[in-house]
C-alpha cells in the first residue's frame, strides 16, 4: 500500500513538474517571439489543420460523390423523359423531330457536364477525353486540394 501511495506521490510531482515546465516554456516563448511566431502555438495550429485537412477531404468526397449521383440521376430522368416523350408523340402519330424545343434541355445539360469537363481537365491538366466521371471528381479534388 505504501508502494502505492509512493507512486502516486511520484507521478503527481512529475505531472506537476511537468505542468510548470510547459507553462514556463509557453511564457518564454511569448516573451522571445512575436504573437504569430510561437513555436508553441504554430505545432498546435499545425497540428488542428493536418486533423480538419482530413475531415475536409472526406467531405469533399462524399460532396462529390452526391454531385455526382445528382448528374447521373438527373440524366437518366431526363433520358427517361425524352424516350417518354417520343414515344407519346408517336403513339399520337405527332412527327418526331430532336431540334424542337422539348429537346433543348436534355441538349443543355449535355452541354452543361461537357463544359463542367472541360473546365475540370482545365484545372488539373488533364487533356485526355475517356476518363469517366469519377475520374473527373478525383481529378477535380486533387486540382482543389493542390491549388490551396
Amino acid at each position: 500500500m505504501e508502494a502505492m501511495e509512493g507512486i502516486l506521490r511520484l507521478f503527481t510531482k512529475a505531472n506537476h513538474d511537468l505542468c510548470m515546465l510547459h507553462h514556463r516554456l509557453e511564457k518564454e516563448f511569448e516573451n522571445v517571439y512575436p504573437d504569430n511566431a510561437n513555436p508553441m502555438k504554430l505545432v498546435s495550429r499545425i497540428k488542428k489543420l493536418q486533423d480538419d485537412i482530413l475531415i475536409m477531404t472526406g467531405h469533399c468526397h462524399h460532396l462529390l460523390a452526391a454531385k455526382q449521383d445528382l448528374i447521373d440521376k438527373a440524366q437518366t430522368i431526363l433520358l427517361q423523359n425524352r424516350n417518354l416523350l417520343h414515344r407519346m408523340q408517336s403513339s399520337f402519330g405527332i412527327p418526331i423531330n430532336t431540334q424542337q424545343d422539348h429537346d433543348d434541355a436534355f441538349t443543355n445539360f449535355k452541354q452543361i457536364i461537357e463544359e463542367w469537363t472541360v473546365q475540370v481537365r482545365s484545372k488539373t491538366g488533364d487533356k485526355t477525353h475517356d476518363a469517366d466521371s469519377e475520374d473527373l471528381n478525383k481529378l477535380l479534388f486533387s486540382a482543389l486540394v493542390q491549388s490551396n
